[in-house]
């Protein structure tokens, strides 16, 4: 296993507390390979079996979930160490709930189902780190589940900025994502986002200067 490689895994909740000495002697003990999915180009759709464990070494994908009138939402970037789909692997339903496309160029360790069972009835450590996994992947849905359908709109774009500016430790926070990024990951309209943004504006509680936000007033948005 290429020495880069067992950086990023030792990254990975799967291989926590694991050496990368730990994780190329348990690797080489069943059948994996490494994938390169191009950009844009789709790694599953909605509905597709989930046959293989997969974790990501590079790139990123976006996993959304969509409706029959066309309306999608994003439910989470999967980046460098994310396992995809992990809580599917070994589930009775195990169609894939999301599309996942790649959106940059992206390499993928993945093994099947079953030797992935075979490695961590094998491995206690990793058992154990995919259990934790799997209940803070549950943590982070249900968040998700309040935030798409109990927040309103005021509530979704006030709580984001007070969590980039958490995040970025500044009250001058940067938009990394674009308008429609944001209403993607919201379910709901861009105007939508531009409208509040703009409202929030109006009371004083920011100021807008392209895609850095100065946050003026931290109580309005809560």
């Amino acid at each position: 296993m290429d020495s880069q490689v067992l950086k990023i895994l030792a990254e990975c909740p799967l291989f926590r507390q694991m050496t990368e000495e730990d994780i190329h002697a348990v690797l080489a003990t069943v059948s994996c390979r490494i994938i390169h999915i191009g950009k844009n180009q789709l790694y599953a759709l909605s509905g597709d079996a989930c046959l293989y464990a997969s974790i990501v070494l590079k790139g990123e994908m976006r996993a959304e979930m969509g409706t029959a009138s066309g309306k999608f939402v994003e439910v989470t970037t999967l980046r460098k160490g994310n396992v995809i789909a992990p809580a599917f692997i070994f589930a009775n339903n195990n169609a894939m709930p999301v599309t996942v496309e790649a959106t940059t160029g992206v390499d993928i360790l993945r093994m099947t189902a079953s030797e992935f069972r075979r490695l961590i009835d094998s491995h206690q450590q990793i058992r154990w780190n995919f259990i934790v996994l799997l209940s803070n992947i549950n943590v982070f849905l249900t968040t998700k589940l309040k935030v798409l359908s109990l927040m309103s709109v005021r509530e979704k774009i006030g709580t984001m900025l007070i969590q980039l500016a958490k995040q970025q430790n500044s009250r001058v926070i940067t938009l990394k994502e674009s308008r429609q990024d944001i209403a993607n990951k919201f379910g709901i309209q861009k105007f939508s986002v531009t409208r509040q943004l703009a409202t929030f504006q109006e009371e004083g509680a920011i100021s807008i200067q392209g895609k850095t936000i100065t946050i003026l007033k931290p109580e309005l948005l809560r």
